[in-house]
C-alpha cells in the first residue's frame, strides 16, 4: 500500500494539439502514461487537423505560454521535458528562455511537417533549431526528411554526423520515411560509432508515431535508464503501438499506446 504514495516521476511535453488525438499534446499524455510517468502540458499551438489532412496551424500567443510555463516550473518539480511542434519562430525563443531554467534531460522532435504532409516550419524557425535548440537538447529525433531538411545533406550518416556537431549528444534519426523493405532508425552519438535498429515495416501509414517515440524516450529517460536504453525501450515500445494500431478515421491509423490494457 506504501508504493500508492509515491509521486510518479514528471514529464513536461510543450507541443501543438491535434483533434484527432492521433499525435501531438495527447500522443505525449498518452505515452507518458503508458510509460508510468505523469504528464504536464503547455500547448505549443491549437491545430485543424484529422487523420486525412491538416488544414490550419495557430500558435498560442508567446505571454500567455511564457506565463503557463513559468506557473508551472513554480510549483512541480520536472524530471524530463519532451518538446514537439514549436507553432513559430517567438513561441522557440520562449522555449529557449524557458529551457535555460531546467535543468533536465529535453528530448525534441523537429516537426518540419505534418504526418499529412502539411510544412509547418519556416526556413526561420529551421535554422533556429539548429542553431539555437539543438545544444540544449539532450536527444533529437528527426525523421529522414528531417535530418535532410535541417542539415542540407542528402545522406543521412553525413545529417547525423553534422546534427551532433551542432551541439545535440545523442540524435536518432528514423527511417519508416524511407521507401525501404525494413525500418531503419540509427543512433548517432557522440565518439561512438552509428548503431542502427532494424523494425518490421507494418502496413499502412500512421499518424503520431513521432511523438509517440519522442515522448517515450523522455519517459523512460526520466524514470532514471540511460540514454540509450531508453531510446531502445521507445522505440519497442513505439513499434508495438502501430502494430495494434486502429483506423478511426478515413486516413492514417491512430497508435494503440495502450496496447498492454
Amino acid at each position: 500500500m506504501q508504493g500508492k504514495n509515491i509521486p510518479k516521476k514528471v514529464v513536461l511535453a510543450m507541443a501543438g494539439h491535434d483533434p484527432s488525438g492521433a499525435a501531438g499534446i495527447q500522443a505525449d499524455i498518452e505515452s507518458i502514461a503508458a510509460a508510468g510517468c505523469h504528464a504536464v502540458t503547455i500547448i505549443t499551438a491549437l491545430t485543424a487537423q484529422n487523420t486525412a489532412s491538416f488544414q490550419e496551424l495557430v500558435p498560442q500567443q508567446s505571454d500567455n505560454f511564457r506565463k503557463q510555463c513559468l506557473s508551472l516550473l513554480s510549483d512541480i518539480t520536472i524530471d524530463a521535458c519532451k518538446i514537439g511542434l514549436l507553432g513559430n519562430l517567438v513561441i522557440a525563443t520562449v522555449i529557449s528562455e524557458i529551457l535555460d531554467k531546467l535543468d533536465v534531460p529535453v528530448v525534441l522532435d523537429p516537426i518540419i511537417k505534418a504526418g499529412t504532409g502539411k510544412l509547418l516550419t519556416t526556413t526561420e524557425l529551421s535554422t533556429y533549431i539548429s542553431r539555437e535548440l539543438l545544444h540544449r537538447v539532450r536527444v533529437l529525433t528527426p525523421n529522414c526528411a528531417e535530418a535532410r531538411s535541417l542539415t542540407g545533406c542528402k545522406e543521412i550518416y553525413q545529417a547525423g554526423e553534422k546534427l551532433l556537431e551542432w551541439g545535440c549528444p545523442h540524435v536518432l534519426i528514423t527511417g519508416a520515411d524511407e521507401e525501404t523493405i525494413q525500418v531503419t532508425n540509427i543512433l548517432f552519438t557522440a565518439h561512438t560509432d552509428p548503431v542502427p535498429y532494424q523494425w518490421e515495416r507494418l502496413p499502412g501509414t500512421y499518424h503520431g508515431s513521432g511523438c509517440t517515440l519522442s515522448s517515450s524516450i523522455a519517459a523512460f529517460i526520466a524514470q532514471g535508464n540511460a540514454i540509450k536504453t531508453a531510446i531502445e525501450a521507445a522505440q519497442e515500445y513505439t513499434w508495438k503501438t502501430l502494430k495494434y494500431g486502429c483506423r478511426l478515421g478515413h486516413g492514417q491509423i491512430h497508435p494503440n499506446r495502450f496496447h498492454n490494457s
